[in-house]
C-alpha cells in the first residue's frame, strides 16, 4: 500500500515528539526498533512499547510497522541503509521525515542512514520532499544545528493525547510541559499558537 508520507522513527514515540503534526491516515511510520531487551528499563515490561505505539496511533490516524529483531541503544547506520531503500520502494511516499541527528547515537545512526537511502536516483524518484524533525530535548540540551525553514500547525491537544499513550517516555526533557514549550516557541516564529518546525533539504516541484 502507498502513502504521500514516509516518518521514520529510530525508537516508538519519536514519531509523536517531532511528527504529531502531519501524523494521519497518509502518513506510514517506521519504527526502526523497540526491543528493550539488551537496555531494560526498569519496570518497563518487554513490548510494552508496541502496545502504546498502537494506542497512539489511534489517536492521530497513522499506520504503522516496527522492526521488533533491532534492540535500541546500539544501531549501525550500515545495518538500516538497505532497510530503509526497501522501505521506501515499498511505500513510495512523496514525503519522507527522517530524525535529527541530535546526541542520541541511534538517531544519528537512523539519520544518516536515510540520508544515503534517500540519495536522488532513478530508483527513488517519487520522493518530492525530505525533512528533518526535531526532537524536544535538542531544543534544551547541547543542540545540534538544524535550520528550521518549514512550519506546521499544530494541534497541541491530540499531540499531548497521543504522546500520554508513551508512560514509561514521558519525563525530564520529554515531558509534556517541555513538549508544549517547544511548539510554542515554534509557533510564535510564525504567528501561530503551536506548531511543530522541520528543516527541509529536499523539495521537488
Amino acid at each position: 500500500m502507498q502513502y504521500k508520507k514516509l516518518i521514520v522513527s529510530p525508537h516508538a514515540d519519536d514519531e509523536v515528539i517531532g511528527c504529531s503534526s502531519v501524523l494521519d491516515k497518509d502518513s506510514f511510520v517506521y519504527v526502526c526498533g523497540v526491543d528493550e531487551e539488551k537496555f531494560p528499563v526498569d519496570g518497563f515490561p518487554k513490548n510494552e512499547r508496541v502496545k502504546q505505539l498502537k494506542e497512539a496511533s489511534k489517536v492521530l490516524g497513522f499506520s504503522y510497522e516496527c522492526n521488533e529483531e533491532s534492540k535500541v541503544n546500539c544501531f549501525k547506520e550500515n545495518d538500516f541503509i538497505d532497510i530503509i531503500e526497501k522501505l521506501i520502494n515499498r511505500i513510495k511516499p512523496e514525503s519522507v521525515f527522517i530524525p535529527c541527528p541530535d546526541y542520541n547515537q541511534d538517531h544519528r545512526a537512523i539519520h544518516h542512514a536515510c540520508i544515503i537511502a534517500l540519495r536522488p536516483h532513478d530508483k527513488n524518484f517519487f520522493v518530492k520532499r525530505v525533512l528533518v524533525y526535531e526532537m524536544s530535548h535538542n531544543a534544551v540540551w547541547n543542540p545540534v544545528t538544524m535550520n528550521l525553514n518549514y512550519f506546521v500547525p499544530l494541534d497541541i491537544n491530540k499531540k499531548m493525547e497521543a504522546y500520554a499513550k508513551y508512560t514509561g517516555e514521558v519525563r525530564g526533557m520529554r515531558s509534556p510541559k517541555q513538549l508544549e514549550h517547544v511548539a510554542s516557541i515554534r509557533g510564535a516564529a510564525v504567528n501561530m499558537a503551536y506548531a511543530e518546525a522541520f528543516e527541509l533539504i529536499r523539495w521537488v516541484d
